[in-house]
Parts: structure tokens; sequence; C-alpha cells
């Protein structure tokens, strides 16, 4: 969690004398030997499975085991892929600071993904070892094979060199703080879902993570007497930083959850925890949980959301409680925070993703690349301290998204209203046209979302011959309701439409398919 930040400033002296060129380097240290200096006891992780607890000395030692063990006893060195496979727990941050200690790069896999995609993945990031628990023995076995060295998270299994903990109990941490190194070192790599092909390993740094504390961590007000409940899958950004980073770097506590079951984090939101961020299905599944009781939430003082777009009427439901959540955007690549909504505007400004924040510079342009005018919509583009310097051994791949300048390229429609607050349309790559008009998804499912008995729904584009792409609408039915005729729905959405944008086909299914944070994959969609 350190590195260096480099600024170069130009100044005329005067007209007499040359343009005068400086750079001013600020290296970054050890951040986490830092802040278990400043408050070693206070509590920084409890992994909610096991019971495992570290203070910040804990884990600042425990980390620089990590560091020790991995150059002594598995002979890795700096520059260095590790792979992790396994459900999220407290160690998956002693393996992420220790990295950071030892000069490597961690590549957390998702577990979801099948073998053939988890071998494409290992395949590019080519990780001198795959460390992994005892839950995915049988499919790490034939990635161990491939020739990289396995490193088991089962305490009882393994010599010392192949168990974890073995590893690490066997060595004497060396606790001095890394040496400085540059802000733009990757540290972690972090792979897109591959719903539109190709996976790609979105390249982390120290930078990146220092700026989204800024973009976070400041606007929510994070401190050292916050509680954080992580049920976010820890191979995905939302995971890593939502907040759980960005709460380690103010000194607070973070709550590990393997898995995320509805009833335990109720618990622990009423119990223990002051902060939580969320995707909408979480949001979703508390409101139908029996055991939601609004009254017993009173100590969570901020509630955020992203991922996907939070239903307006859940989002409506939860502000009748008291409960007011925060929404925001955000992508692997912008890392990841790039908007907020202020808590005020969580009613008046329902849909919007909030304002830009501190370290970070949008743009909403045409197909040519022009800024747009207030209100209407187009491409985000996005800027600042916080953006990937690209991807994994793909340079055509970062020449694509990041243009001169240093814009990243979203592939998000967004629009801007007259009080600065930014709205997503949609994807640019879902917009699809149909008898020339431009016809964009989101428009449409937030309509199809009012009908009573449609709980799930998803557009996509398909090829038609006489206008050229039509709608069709996937969707789901609330429990125990009968799916509606094609003729109604269409009825329903020419009520609220204009003709070009109402679907042509509608097609019931029992559920829709989604990512690990419960992301319609629409490509599925387009597969079936």
């Amino acid at each position: 969690m350190a590195g260096a930040q480099s600024i170069t400033t130009r100044a005329h002296v005067s007209p007499s004398q040359p343009q005068q060129e400086w750079e001013i380097t600020m290296e970054m240290f050890d951040l986490l030997a830092q802040r278990a200096q400043v408050s070693p006891e206070r509590p920084a992780l409890e992994d909610l499975d096991d019971g495992t607890r570290y203070s910040y000395r804990e884990l600042n030692a425990q980390a620089a085991r990590f560091s020790t063990a991995a150059n002594r006893r598995w002979h890795l060195k700096p520059g260095d892929r590790v792979a992790y496979l396994g459900h999220s727990r407290a160690e998956f941050f002693v393996m992420l600071f220790g990295c950071a200690k030892a000069g490597l790069i961690l590549v957390p896999l998702n577990w979801r993904l099948a073998l053939p995609e988890l071998q494409t993945l290992m395949a590019d990031a080519e990780p001198s070892a795959l460390i992994y628990g005892p839950e995915f023995k049988d499919t790490a076995q034939p990635l161990i094979e491939a020739g990289v060295t396995g490193i088991s998270l089962d305490s009882e299994s393994g010599n010392d060199e192949a168990n974890y903990h073995k590893a690490l109990a066997s060595v004497i941490p060396d606790l001095t703080p890394h040496a400085p190194r540059s802000a733009d070192t990757p540290w972690y790599l972090l792979y897109t879902s591959g719903t539109t092909g190709r996976p790609k390993g979105v390249i982390q740094t120290y930078r990146m993570m220092e700026a989204n504390y800024f973009n976070i961590g400041i606007p929510v007000g994070l401190n050292q007497a916050d509680v954080l409940l992580n049920v976010l899958p820890l191979f995905h950004t939302g995971g890593i930083n939502l907040y759980s980073s960005a709460v380690l770097m103010a000194g607070g506590c973070v709550l590990v959850s393997r898995t995320f079951d509805v009833e335990r984090a109720l618990s622990v939101l009423a119990e223990r925890a002051t902060i939580f961020f969320g995707v909408p299905a979480i949001y979703q599944a508390f409101l139908e949980s029996p055991a939601f009781n609004p009254a017993s939430l009173k100590r969570i003082r901020s509630w955020g959301c992203g991922g996907a777009s939070l239903p307006v009427q859940v989002a409506k439901q939860y502000a009748s409680h008291d409960i007011l959540i925060r929404t925001g955007m955000g992508m692997t690549e912008t890392g990841p925070t790039v908007f907020l909504l202020e808590e005020e505007s969580v009613i008046k400004k329902t849909g919007s993703v909030g304002r830009p924040q501190l370290l970070v510079e949008v743009r909403v342009v045409d197909a040519q690349g022009r800024d747009v005018a207030s209100g209407e919509a187009g491409e985000l583009l996005v800027r600042g301290p916080g953006i990937t310097p690209g991807y994994w051994n793909r340079p055509d791949a970062t020449a694509d998204s990041i243009s001169d300048g240093g814009w990243f390229h979203s592939g998000d429609v967004a629009r801007c209203d007259a009080d600065g607050h930014y709205y997503i349309v949609d994807r640019w790559k879902d917009m699809f046209i149909s008898g020339g008009e431009n016809v964009f998804p989101a428009e449409v499912e937030k309509v199809l979302h009012e009908h009573p008995v449609i709980e799930d729904v998803a557009v996509i584009g398909v090829p038609d011959e006489r206008w050229g792409e039509v709608g069709k609408a996937c969707f789901t039915v609330a429990h125990d309701q009968q799916p509606p005729s094609q003729e109604d729905l269409t009825a329903f959405c020419r009520e609220r439409l204009a003709g070009y944008k109402v679907p042509k086909t509608f097609e019931h299914l029992q559920q829709l398919p989604r990512n690990a944070l419960g992301k319609i994959t629409k490509q599925t969609l387009r597969n079936l």
C-alpha cells in the first residue's frame, strides 16, 4: 500500500529566459507499517467464519511473514504473480499487503468460473504460485499441474513449503518497512468478467488505491471507529475497495464474510457494523427476508450501493424507513470510485449516481469526441490518478480504452443535469438502432420494472430484417405470479414509450444470468 508520485512542473521565469522544468518526486512509504505504528492495537480485520482476528500490529506482522515466506520458502521474486483461488477471508488482506511488501502482484481468481476459464486466466497472468482454499482443492490441482507452485490454505495438509500456515509460521518476519516504489507499480490484477469477449487483466496500482481513499473514504467520513461488514467477493474491486481498503487506510475494522447469508448479514449489521456497501441484489434480498427489521439497523450511519442501478422503488422503500442509500458509480479501471451521491440528495435525485469526486475529472462526449450540451447523453470519459495504467499484456486494448490526454473511455452512456448530478443512461455497447433511432435498453427496462408482476427484466437488441434491430425483453415474475402475455406487455409499454422503443418480443425466464456482483450478463442472453 505504498508507492511514489511524480509531479512535473513547468514555469516561465521571464520572457527572456528559457522555459524551466523540474520534477518533484514524492515517494510513498509502507502505509500498513505506518498504520501499525500509529494504532497498533486497534482491530483491523475479523473473519466471521473462522474467527481469525488481526490488530494492525498483527496484520502488519503477518503480512511481513508472508513477504518473507514468499522469498525464502516459495522462492518468489519481485514482479512475480501470485494467484489466489478461494472464498473471501481475512488472509486475503494478509496476501494483498504481503505482496506489497515483497513487490509481488496478487491475482485474485473468480472462483465461480469453470476450470477452462480459470486456465485461460492463469495462462494470461502466468503466476509462479497458486494459493488455494481447501474448498477448491480439486479445481486447483490441474492448475498446479500446469507448472505453478501450489500452496494450500488447509491448516492440516502439506509440508512447510506447500502449506500456507506452516510456511508463514516457519519464518521470522522482517518488520522493516518495504522500500519506496513508484505509485504506478502493478500491485494486483483484477480480471474483467469477459462477458463481451476475452477477459482482460486490469492493472491495479498503489496510486489507484490511494486515490480511491480520497474519492470514497473522505465523502463517507471513514474513521477509526468505523466497522464495515464486507459481503462482496474479494476477486472484485467492490470487495477490495468498497469500502475495505479505504477503511483499513482510515484505521477502522473490516468484518469479512466468506459468503453472503441474508440473516447473518442483518444480524451483524444490527449488532456490530457502522457502515455498509452492497449491490442492488443484496438490498433486495434484505427487503424480502423475514429477518429484516429497519428499527434494528439504526447503528449503520452510512449505506452505499453500486455495481448496478438501484431500482427506484427499492431506494424509496428504504427511505420510508429512514435508510438513505447513497448510490455511486465506478469501474475496475477507475479504481473504482468516480461518482457518489450525497446523502441529502438520495430522494430528490433518485436514479442519479451523484457528482464526480475529489480526484476525478469527467466528460460526456458524442461519437466524434465532442463535449455534449448539458442534459444530453453521450459516452462518459474519466481521467485522474485512479485510472488504471492499462491491461495486462494487452497494449492493443489499453490503446483502445485510454486516449491521448489520459482519458479512459468507460463505454457508459451518461448525462448531466443542470445541478451537476450525473445519470448513467446505459452501456454504449447495449444501445441498438431500430429504424434509424437509438434505443437505450435501460430506459425500456425502467418502464417494465413498473409492471406489478415483473420482478426483473433485461432488454437486448436482436436482428430484424425490416428495422435492422428490435428489442427483446427477458423477464422474471414475482413469486406465485403468472407471467403476463405478449399482448399485455406490448400494450403496457406502448402507453409509456415511443413505438420504436417497445420490445418486439418478450420471453419469460425462471431467472436472469448474473455475474459475481449480481449484474445481469446480457451477452449470455444474446447467446440463448
